[in-house]
């Protein structure tokens, strides 16, 4: 058992430190957009979603509606519901409902990634050990970023605020660059939010809904523009 847990808190480690830059530019925008640090920590440590805290905080600012902050986060986090029933095929006889209740709560991307690598069934314990690194790793990296939001100068805070744009150019630009069908996907995506921005009939509608308007129309174009093949 407790070989099992060290094994997975060992092989969690790099996702922690991945984390690390990741959560550190949350923190300071939380702090910079208003929040207080003690209150971007708790995001964190409740909801462990990239994508999913950057997309709600300005609705969270905003004062949107729970309807409309649920669907964002269900469009966003859609994937993880995908990614827990393929693992759930590698889970041994000790992940009662219980404990699979929850590893669902930190079951990202990169620990989906390493548990699905494992060499046969994986348990419970490799997996606590498994997510318990990683969700360290995030509220500290919430942490750090929020209290150096707080400590250094506007012009500091400002140049490190550009970080997140980095951060998704990162992610989008060699799929983008090599696939026709993410570029296209990307540029409708682009095109509907400019329309939501500038078009005077539709400036009105709130930035959560612009959100799952332009993922839900552009993933559909793009499945239907580009289809996989069932062999692929």
């Amino acid at each position: 058992m407790k070989q099992k847990f060290f094994q997975g808190v060992r092989h969690g480690i790099p996702i922690a430190l991945g984390y690390l830059s990741v959560s550190f530019t949350f923190g300071m925008k939380a702090v910079a957009d208003g929040l207080t640090p003690l209150q971007a920590v708790l995001i964190s440590m409740t909801n462990v979603t990239s994508a999913g805290q950057f997309a709600g905080l300005p609705l969270m600012l905003a004062q949107a509606s729970l309807i409309e902050v649920a669907l964002t986060q269900l469009i966003i986090n859609l994937r993880y519901a995908l990614m827990s029933i393929s693992l759930s095929q590698k889970l041994d006889s000790t992940m009662t409902t219980l404990h699979r209740m929850c590893f669902s709560f930190c079951n990202t991307d990169e620990i989906f990634a390493v548990a699905s690598g494992q060499q046969g069934k994986v348990g419970k314990w490799y997996l606590y050990g498994l997510m318990s690194t990683p969700w360290f790793g995030w509220a500290l990296g919430t942490l750090l970023g929020a209290v150096a939001g707080t400590l250094l100068p506007p012009f500091v805070r400002s140049a490190l605020g550009i970080a997140i744009y980095g951060m998704f150019l990162a992610i989008i630009l060699p799929p983008a660059r090599k696939e026709k069908s993410v570029r296209a996907v990307v540029l409708l995506a682009v095109g509907l939010s400019l329309c939501f921005r500038y078009l005077p009939m539709l400036k009105g509608i709130s930035s959560g809904f612009v959100i799952i308007i332009c993922a839900v129309v552009a993933s559909a174009v793009g499945a239907w523009l580009f289809p996989v093949k069932e062999a692929e």
